[in-house]
């Protein structure tokens, strides 16, 4: 089943023209659209399936800086202050609130690490605080056993998966502007080289300005431009469970499973890193940037079947943008929930908080975790194509980045001074014979 997910209605009509167009409304590309259409700009966001359907509807809701790789922190505290005005300046609701994220441990080297980055972000004036035993047990009274540490990041928090992309693309509409649902883009016009339209299946808007945030479609698109963009994605599983009679953090991380409150009386249930790889042509494609990343986490990582190669959102092909695509025939990635997975999770749960047992399971779903070769998202312009901005790559993290990632993106597009140092997310770091750094969380 699909995670749940608040509808919206699609503008009445697609523009003929446009200063600027955002393909793929995730929470990135509803970000930028929103920050765009702010700035003035007539900006269209064009969407195969459903804003948020994918992804972005799917994850855990963290909106956090702890154990943030440090390439990634400047720009999660930016999200996190963007986040806090999101309600106030937009009039929507995507459910943000700075609960906290309590984690708790029993693994020495755990801690370890997460002592270590907590004296690092304290240095750029991130707030998280190391807990003893004693603190930790009593913090985590809940589960009903004793805990050697842990961490609470006081000025973290939540959003609701199921919001927040349709709000912000509801606060764009707001601003001038529009958004197209059940539209694909096929492709891109080119003249001399440059960005000169974005050809739908409901017909071609002129614009300079190409925005790609399709998520897991994002390299097989870029493929049909000649952009070489390594890319693989993940599928990972997710309970809900109904949890209203039991007395639970809004956002909780062990070892062993991770807890997360969504909505009135539902919390979701994962296992951090725990996934299928389901091989796909783009998945051999680019094997070999990938295996220092899978070699490090072989423990969570398990070959799946042939789902993703099925579903062609990581084909190795070209298409011919006056045929439907792989994007028409598969509206949204709705992958199938792992079974095993599904039952481990719950396992682990009950076995971490035993009120669990008497939480039925409400609904399960999967999601595509679209990554790059080092962890760390792709966002900038691509030189090779003039009037391409590229947007992805976020390996799990885009959510609780998106408000910044898409002010940074409306930054670049307008000439702005940057919101954060957009150097460590150039494409370019992935040139061939260039050394990866694999992120550290």
């Amino acid at each position: 089943m699909s995670a749940p997910l608040r509808l919206i209605q699609s503008s009445p009509a697609l523009p003929t023209e446009a200063d600027a167009v955002v393909i793929g409304g995730g929470i990135v590309g509803a970000f930028a659209t929103y920050y765009l259409a702010m700035r003035g700009l007539k900006v269209a966001l064009v969407e195969k399936g459903v804003v948020g359907g994918e992804q972005s509807s799917r994850n855990w809701g963290w909106c956090r800086q702890q154990n943030r790789d440090a390439r990634e922190l400047p720009i999660s505290t930016k999200s996190l202050d963007l986040w806090d005005r999101f309600a106030a300046d937009s009039g929507e609701d995507a459910g943000f609130r700075r609960c906290g994220l309590f984690y708790l441990s029993n693994d020495e080297e755990e801690l370890d690490t997460w002592a270590r980055w907590g004296a690092f972000a304290r240095t750029v004036g991130v707030s998280t605080r190391m807990l003893d035993g004693a603190e930790a047990t009593e913090r985590g009274g809940f589960t009903g056993r004793r805990w050697r540490g842990g961490v609470l990041a006081p000025t973290d928090g939540i959003a609701d998966p199921g919001l927040a992309a349709p709000a912000a693309a509801k606060a764009a509409m707001r601003h001038g502007g529009t958004v197209h649902q059940g539209c694909a883009a096929r492709g891109i016009e080119l003249a001399g080289g440059a960005v000169s339209g974005i050809i739908t299946e409901k017909g071609t808007i002129r614009t300079k300005l190409a925005i790609h945030t399709g998520g897991a479609w994002a390299s097989s698109f870029c493929h049909q431009l000649g952009i070489r963009f390594p890319q693989a994605s993940v599928r990972q599983s997710i309970v809900a469970v109904a949890s209203d009679q039991i007395d639970l953090p809004d956002a909780l991380h062990t070892k062993s499973v991770s807890i997360t409150r969504r909505g009135d009386g539902c919390h979701t249930l994962s296992i951090s890193g725990w996934a299928r790889v389901d091989p796909t042509p783009q998945f051999f494609r680019f094997h070999r940037e990938f295996l220092p990343m899978f070699l490090r986490r072989w423990r969570s990582l398990s070959p799946g079947g042939l789902e993703g190669w099925r579903s062609g959102h990581e084909t190795g092909s070209r298409w011919t943008v006056d045929q439907p695509t792989p994007m028409e025939r598969m509206r949204v990635l709705d992958p199938t929930p792992d079974p095993r997975t599904v039952r481990l999770t719950v396992k682990r749960a009950i076995d971490l908080v035993p009120g669990l047992r008497a939480a039925p399971v409400i609904n399960t779903w999967a999601g595509y975790i679209d990554s790059t070769p080092d962890g760390v998202p792709v966002i900038g312009g691509v030189p090779d194509v003039p009037g391409f901005i590229l947007a992805a790559g976020f390996s799990g993290h885009g959510f609780g980045i998106g408000p910044g990632a898409g002010h940074l993106i409306a930054d670049l597009a307008t000439g702005s001074a940057p919101i954060v140092d957009p150097r460590p997310y150039a494409l370019s770091r992935f040139d061939k014979g260039k050394k990866i750094d694999v992120a550290d969380f």
